[in-house]
């Protein structure tokens, strides 16, 4: 009798443990907001496990605990001008290969769109709303070209993006975003976010829709984003970034940015005002077919002449 009770004691003390072991390995990314050396399959996961973008903000700011601000004096350097790496092409996602589809999980609905998009471009008929002058709007402008810079203060980030002079403003002064009742779809949303240490974790709403680029998904108005920005050395910026959009979207997209610094020893790379209509042979307009065409387009004085 006294071995069997000794036998069963013994199996229970063994059952607690593991059922601790069991929750400590089930939740390794709760102990700090994921750094940038966290491997993809875990940021996919992540994004599956919340299903929404308030969700997943919210589980980021409890891993981050009371570490969740920043002063003058331990802000990370964010100064200088950065490019994004398009070593791997414009691809919202950069895991995507060159011949493959997107990695996004589409609705039927959008998934219809994306097929006759792609038709129509292989017919040499695509249309870009930069064409007429509208900005990339987010979360296009993770994966626009030409120069970045980034302002950063512990109660206000801001984006800046040569192209189309967008600028992102991320409040970290611990305002909420406006009430639903109150807002309305904008090219770059409303950001707010938090300093977790070294990490910038970022939540927009208010969105327009619009696609990811030009041989990419489109998105809805309903759309929201949740990033973590984190410098991985002097010359790297490093972006974890998931989209939740329920009209497009059957789960969160997740894809990874990186921003590289440029040297700019001489300081003679700036970033200039971008004016889209500065060229009147800039001016296109969609045709009825879906294609583009120029509006007034020409060449030579005597053209330029005519009115």
């Amino acid at each position: 009798m006294k071995i069997r009770q000794k036998t069963k004691s013994h199996f229970q003390k063994i059952s607690l443990l593991l059922g601790l072991l069991s929750v400590v390995v089930a939740q390794p990314l709760l102990a700090q907001v994921p750094a940038v050396t966290a491997a993809r399959a875990d940021m996919i996961a992540l994004g599956k496990a919340n299903k929404s973008a308030e969700a997943l903000f919210a589980t980021l700011k409890k891993m981050a605990g009371k570490d969740t601000g920043t002063t003058y004096t331990k802000m990370p350097d964010w100064t200088g001008l950065w490019t994004v790496d398009l070593s791997k092409g414009f691809a919202f996602d950069n895991a995507q290969g060159p011949n493959d589809p997107p990695t996004a999980k589409l609705t039927p609905e959008y998934q219809a769109k994306f097929d006759k998009k792609i038709a129509m471009v292989k017919k040499g008929l695509e249309f870009d709303p930069l064409g007429k002058c509208d900005p990339p709007g987010s979360p296009r402008w993770l994966q626009e070209p030409f120069l970045r810079e980034f302002v950063a203060t512990p109660k206000q980030v801001w984006l800046m993006n040569e192209v189309a002079n967008e600028t992102r403003r991320v409040y970290t002064d611990g305002r909420s975003h406006l009430a639903p009742d109150d807002r309305f779809p904008t090219w770059d949303g409303d950001s707010i976010g938090f300093w977790s240490g070294n990490k910038l974790v970022i939540y927009t709403v208010q969105l327009h829709q619009g696609q990811y680029q030009r041989d990419q998904p489109d998105f809805s108005d309903q759309i929201e984003m949740v990033e973590i920005w984190e410098k991985s050395d002097d010359k790297t910026m490093n972006v974890h970034a998931w989209a939740y959009d329920p009209a497009s979207l059957k789960e969160a997209w997740y894809a990874n940015k990186k921003y590289l610094k440029l040297t700019n020893e001489d300081k003679a790379v700036r970033i200039h005002f971008w004016h889209c209509m500065e060229n009147q042979n800039n001016d296109v307009i969609q045709t009825e077919d879906g294609g583009t065409q120029f509006k007034d387009f020409s060449f030579t004085k005597d053209d330029d002449k005519k009115k």
